[in-house]
């Protein structure tokens, strides 16, 4: 959410980040906000007004009393009675002008970085930097859960009498095997210097809108019926809110967390779930990397938290790529966003396993997650996240990059221990 002095300042600014987004439909929101807020505050200096009048009126009524002067006290209690009547109406609209107000500043969306490339979708998105050779062996690479079929890891069928499309069971080792990657992720990210967390899996509904705009909580969450909770997407949402209605000395910051938890995602829109995959599922497994610093040290730690995605599947021998998410791609609270693909051998190409984004104070505004600063008084937090590691997702890339021409896989060195020291699953 932006802060409502720029949209009385400078509404063109603002106009102009709407047009880069390609939400056009939005741009009278922008002047809706700054008409709603001028009577916001009239209202609230003409109630000021009739606050200073009706206090001193209030000690003339005292007067009048011990002066005997009973019809002017009268008359004096009368003015004050009709100005509480003009106060509870102004209060009534001022209440709900804020609240109209709120409504259209929670879907205008945050001003992106100078930076980012101007685009209308993720076809748009730029290509930044590789990292490792991707190859594609002279023998054919098996789809995905063909080769965990082979193995007895996954089951489909099953899972789709008990829960339907878009959920799995895993057993053996490729149930090992995705634990041990979460492991590894985890120990990755502490080594880093980062503090582990599980958190909720549930969060309540003003949490959820601090953390997001209502068009992805509309395609991601799952609500619980008749209670104030929704099923986590990420532990981003819960590791985030962490902080609501908190207020940080400086000297706390940076706040550099790694979290693990299962997400939970209606995957709702164009790409639907695949009816024989673990690409996109409703339910998977995740760790996570959040960052709550000054606003002058986001950028720095934007950089660090996709470079750390990169050093993690390198040190599993895996190519990937970053790829600059363009304006039109951009969630509406995201400032800058970049996507860690990885190659998959099988397609011949690159496909998303992980997302760093920095949300500038757009999700500090919304929860009131605050720094104090003896020069700089309070001020906003800047909030980032990003993707250690997604598995079952990851796995796909896993197995498509170590599989071996006999059919067996490959276990990297830093995986090892967590695979009973096996240096291939047979």
């Amino acid at each position: 959410m932006l802060d409502i002095k720029l949209l009385r300042t400078d509404p063109e600014l603002v106009k102009e980040n709407i047009r880069k987004k390609f939400q056009d439909e939005k741009l009278v929101l922008v002047d809706e906000v700054v008409e709603m807020d001028k009577k916001y505050r009239d209202s609230k200096t003409e109630g000021d007004t009739l606050r200073a009048q009706r206090n001193t009126i209030s000690k003339q009524i005292g007067g009048f009393m011990s002066k005997g002067q009973k019809d002017e006290a009268e008359k004096a209690k009368a003015q004050v009675v009709e100005i509480n009547k003009q106060l509870e109406e102004l209060e009534a609209q001022e209440a709900k002008l804020e609240g109209e107000i709120r409504e259209r500043m929670l879907v205008i969306p945050n001003i992106i970085d100078s930076s980012v490339p101007i685009g209308r979708d993720d076809s748009e998105n730029v290509e930044v930097e590789r990292f490792g050779e991707p190859v594609v062996p002279e023998y054919e690479v098996p789809y995905h859960i063909d080769i965990m079929e082979k193995f007895n890891g996954v089951d489909l069928d099953s899972a789709r009498k008990t829960s339907g499309n878009g959920f799995y069971y895993l057993s053996g080792d490729i149930a090992r095997l995705h634990s041990g990657i979460l492991s590894y992720a985890r120990d990755f990210m502490i080594d880093r210097g980062f503090t582990y967390y599980i958190p909720p899996f549930m969060i309540r509904s003003d949490v959820v809108t601090g953390v997001m705009s209502f068009s992805e909580m509309e395609n991601m969450m799952y609500k619980i019926e008749g209670e104030d909770l929704y099923l986590i997407g990420t532990s981003e949402h819960s590791m985030i809110g962490k902080f609501i209605d908190t207020i940080l000395d400086e000297n706390q910051l940076p706040q550099t967390l790694t979290s693990y938890s299962p997400c939970f995602r209606k995957e709702v829109g164009s790409h639907g779930i695949e009816e024989r995959g673990v690409y996109r599922i409703h339910q998977f497994e995740k760790q996570e990397m959040v960052v709550v610093c000054e606003p002058e040290d986001s950028m720095m730690w934007f950089e660090r938290l996709y470079t750390n995605t990169v050093d993690f599947f390198r040190s599993l021998d895996i190519p990937v790529r970053t790829l600059e998410c363009c304006s039109g791609d951009l969630a509406d609270l995201k400032v800058k966003s970049i996507d860690v693909e990885a190659w998959s051998p099988r397609q011949q190409k690159y496909f998303e396993v992980g997302s760093c984004s920095n949300l500038g104070d757009a999700q500090a505004r919304r929860l009131g997650i605050r720094v104090r600063s003896k020069e700089k008084g309070k001020y906003f937090a800047h909030t980032l996240n990003n993707t250690v590691v997604a598995p079952p997702r990851m796995l796909i890339a896993f197995l498509e990059n170590n599989i071996n021409e006999d059919g067996t896989i490959n276990i990297p060195e830093p995986l090892r221990m967590y695979m009973g020291g096996k240096g291939k699953i047979q």
